[in-house]
């Protein structure tokens, strides 16, 4: 059983090299935080955001829109709750003295 161990390991890796590419290549563009050039254009859609939820244009997306809207806010609250645990250094709570 253990002699097959380096042959599994080395399947796996094969198996996996083509989709770590594709993840890379796409995880260089999608994962990089915004340089100081494109901080106008995010005040501009964040602008456009703020006044769609003011007037109510959500309500006028098509499912396709509303579906993405949804997984990108599942995204950011996934990040900001991955950070708080990585931040804490444990999952469940923060040490309070005196409690």
């Amino acid at each position: 059983r253990v002699a097959k161990l380096p042959g599994v390991a080395q399947g796996a890796y094969e198996l996996a090299r083509p989709k770590a590419r594709v993840f890379w290549k796409y995880a260089r563009v999608e994962l990089k935080p915004p340089s100081p050039s494109e901080f106008p254009q995010i005040q501009q859609e964040f602008a456009k955001l703020v006044n769609a939820a003011k007037s109510g244009a959500y309500k006028n997306a098509t499912l396709h829109e509303a579906t993405i809207n949804t997984f990108v806010v599942v995204e950011i609250l996934c990040c900001f709750f991955i950070g708080e645990i990585i931040g804490k250094g444990k999952v469940i709570g923060y040490d309070i003295p005196g409690t």
